[in-house]
């Protein structure tokens, strides 16, 4: 299948690269890389083996790029309203379109906009960061769930995973809405976490003060999944992210990286949606609320 990438970063990039060195063909999308990269390609430094892509297929313009029949968004949810203008030249009518994006409502509000393309979510499991023009460090995990919100088409989907699953990526099939909230099991505590006491997963787990309360906000993300009827997040997938993040390279997430670069958070579905959402089911994530004032005022304040 042919493959295109909007958003040719951290996630984008890396996987995007990946699929392409298992001999897919992948066309990327690069805005500041893309001088670069069509001089010197991409160079992916992996904990599973570094390598690097020296012929890429790269765009400046998203109106330059041939029809697509998967499609992976790889941009931040903050950027998501210029999918109006990128993703409608990559379309035929069975493109599937992957949203690798952060956070909980994502898909409907894309559903919105392009009522009858098929969405899939993608939850990266992964370690990884932009490092410079055309440079992307994975430090560790590498994984992918797919959750599919409106595929209709299941061989598709399972040609989807086998790519994956060819290109030495772990591809797994999940059920959406448990695997979008498992995801902000880990995501809504340790992203604004970070960035609120400045810190890196690895000391906020050493403390015990702040080893208990990102412990109490991973239970709140549970208890609001519970209150919308989400199925299979519970106390028990609790612990394991908390082993997880115990043996986890020492790491700043996304949210933080954004801060520190002076770059736009991505509050809105990272917190205030699924905050919204748990409210309206009647529950409330009180520290988790505490947690969004606070990032709102850093982000406000800059």
């Amino acid at each position: 299948m042919r493959y295109g990438v909007i958003g040719t970063g951290a996630i984008g990039g890396f996987y995007g690269a990946r699929l392409a060195r298992s001999g897919q063909e992948v066309h990327f999308l690069l805005h500041k890389d893309y001088e670069h990269v069509r001089e010197h390609g991409l160079q992916v430094d992996s904990c599973d083996g570094s390598f690097h892509l020296d012929a890429v297929n790269a765009y400046r313009q998203a109106a330059d790029m041939p029809q697509c029949d998967v499609v992976l968004v790889g941009l931040k949810t903050i950027n998501n309203h210029l999918l109006a203008g990128l993703l409608p030249p990559l379309l035929h009518d069975d493109t599937v379109v992957i949203l690798i994006q952060n956070g909980v409502g994502v898909e409907a509000d894309v559903q919105a906009m392009f009522p009858t393309v098929p969405l899939v979510a993608g939850l990266a499991f992964i370690c990884s960061a932009k490092t410079g023009p055309g440079h992307v460090s994975h430090q560790c995990y590498g994984s992918i769930n797919l959750g599919n919100y409106s595929c209709q088409d299941e061989s598709r989907f399972q040609a989807i995973l086998s790519d994956f699953t060819a290109a030495g990526i772990q591809a797994a099939p999940v059920d959406y809405a448990e695997a979008r909230w498992k995801k902000a099991v880990w995501n809504m505590p340790f992203n604004g976490m970070t960035v609120a006491l400045n810190t890196r997963t690895d000391l906020l787990l050493r403390q015990p003060a702040t080893r208990q309360l990102i412990h109490d906000l991973m239970m709140e993300v549970v208890e609001a999944s519970r209150a919308l009827g989400v199925q299979g997040v519970d106390e028990a997938f609790v612990g394991k992210m908390m082993q997880m993040t115990d043996e986890m390279t020492p790491y700043s997430p996304s949210m933080k990286l954004d801060y520190d670069h002076h770059r736009p958070m991505e509050i809105h579905y990272l917190y205030s949606r699924p905050i919204a959402m748990a409210r309206e089911a009647g529950y409330r994530m009180r520290k988790l609320e505490m947690l969004e004032a606070e990032l709102k005022f850093l982000e406000n304040s800059r």
